[in-house]
């Protein structure tokens, strides 16, 4: 018997230590922040509200952009491009990634690639005059892109993220010879997010670790892809940045125990010393991730939770049974105890006949869990539809339903 109760207090005494690991974990960066994509869950923040210089993590906003002109018909990916003096001549600045613009015309597809695989400042600044005709219009194309998602801290500048004092006179109106795009790591989050979600097309290009450039092999600034340095299985993506002024920044994106994580750190401690500091740093995070949550369906496709049904008026049956549309998946801490507290929703007013698969309302997961504010967005939840079929009742009970609620109501 003792042998057994020192095994059991060896055990709890494991499980303790795990959970002060976790609420002790500290990213080595100024500012981070990791969440999973699909709930848009927060399971880590640092500093995360706080705006900082992102350099060219912009570039994940410009290639937004990209794919919604495209999205909406108004730009095709085999468009030409004229590259203008002023990409043009940025290519033989040395502190500005680049790829060569000799030719002076390029597809927008091509474009794209050089610019998220490449870090080409110059591809993106091209991009970004063909679609709106100048970069300053870009730039305020993508401000009022940003107040559509809620974004209304961010400092924009150009296209590129580039510090301006490399962009000579071509720069914002009003803005300073220093100045640089500014936002905070949940801002880049919930543009990651939206970028992943809307265009999935996107992690083929970031993915990559080569690819040509009209004849130039370009090569990724991305070495948590395969066969790079920091290799980690389920990394496809993001996006590097990097200047003086931000620092050595990153934000990826990675399969974890089946879940879609998105991972932000800006400025990466002692990057100084180390080129992999930011790498190092999503490692870490994206561990503290994978050690302490996990994705739990808390109800399946085609099953009611907990007998759930909705109402209905006028027909043989007086509820119908009300199912998930989809696998209702939440995340939770694998330390805690499957929550499964779910408000129930349904449609008071439907009438017979309903057909099945109807939606008839909504189960909301109540997550009382909470890193900083929760969620990129509203706390998960999913449809409810009807189980089954329910047909309309005989006319004189039809009758008769309606003569008692009118009596009821007006007598």
């Amino acid at each position: 018997m003792k042998k057994i109760i020192s095994v059991v207090l060896l055990v709890l005494s494991l499980l303790s230590g795990q959970e002060v690991a976790a609420n002790d974990f500290d990213v080595p960066a100024k500012y981070a922040i990791a969440v999973e994509a699909s709930t848009g869950k927060i399971l880590y923040e640092k500093n995360a509200d706080k705006v900082a210089g992102i350099a060219s993590i912009t570039k994940i906003l410009t290639a937004y952009m990209v794919y919604k002109e495209v999205n909406a018909g108004r730009l095709k990916w085999d468009d030409p491009v004229n590259i203008s003096d002023y990409p043009y001549q940025l290519t033989v600045e040395s502190l500005a990634s680049n790829v060569p613009l000799e030719k002076r015309q390029y597809t927008v597809r091509q474009l794209l690639e050089a610019s998220m695989i490449a870090s080409a400042n110059s591809a993106a600044i091209a991009l970004a005059e063909k679609i709106a005709g100048s970069e300053p219009r870009f730039v305020d194309m993508m401000t009022k892109q940003l107040k559509e998602w809620g974004i209304t801290d961010a400092k924009l500048v150009n296209a590129s993220g580039l510090n301006n004092n490399l962009l000579g006179n071509n720069i914002y109106p009003d803005s300073g010879r220093n100045d640089e795009n500014m936002m905070s790591a949940k801002d880049v989050a919930i543009i990651a997010r939206q970028l992943i979600q809307d265009y999935p097309d996107v992690l083929t290009i970031t993915s990559k670790t080569v690819a040509d450039f009209d004849g130039t092999p370009m090569n990724t600034y991305n070495y948590m892809l395969e066969n790079q340095t920091y290799y980690r299985e389920g990394v496809d993506g993001l996006k590097t940045g990097t200047t003086d002024f931000a620092g050595a920044s990153f934000v990826g994106t990675s399969t974890e125990n089946g879940m879609r994580i998105i991972s932000v750190i800006l400025d990466a401690d002692k990057a100084e010393d180390n080129p992999f500091a930011r790498f190092i740093a999503t490692t870490n995070l994206l561990d503290y991730v994978r050690n302490n949550y996990e994705m739990t369906t808390v109800i399946e496709a085609g099953q009611p939770f907990r007998k759930s049904s909705a109402p209905v008026l006028d027909g043989k049956q007086k509820t119908v049974s009300a199912v998930a549309q989809k696998d209702f998946n939440v995340v939770q801490k694998k330390s805690n105890k499957i929550s499964n507290d779910i408000t129930i929703k349904t449609n008071d007013q439907l009438t017979a006949p309903v057909k099945q698969d109807e939606l008839v309302g909504t189960a909301q997961f109540n997550d009382k869990d909470l890193v900083g504010s929760g969620y990129l967005g509203d706390l998960p939840q999913v449809e409810l539809l009807a189980g089954t079929q329910v047909k309309r009742s005989f006319f004189l009970k039809v009758w008769w339903n309606h003569f008692v609620i009118y009596v009821n109501e007006n007598l």
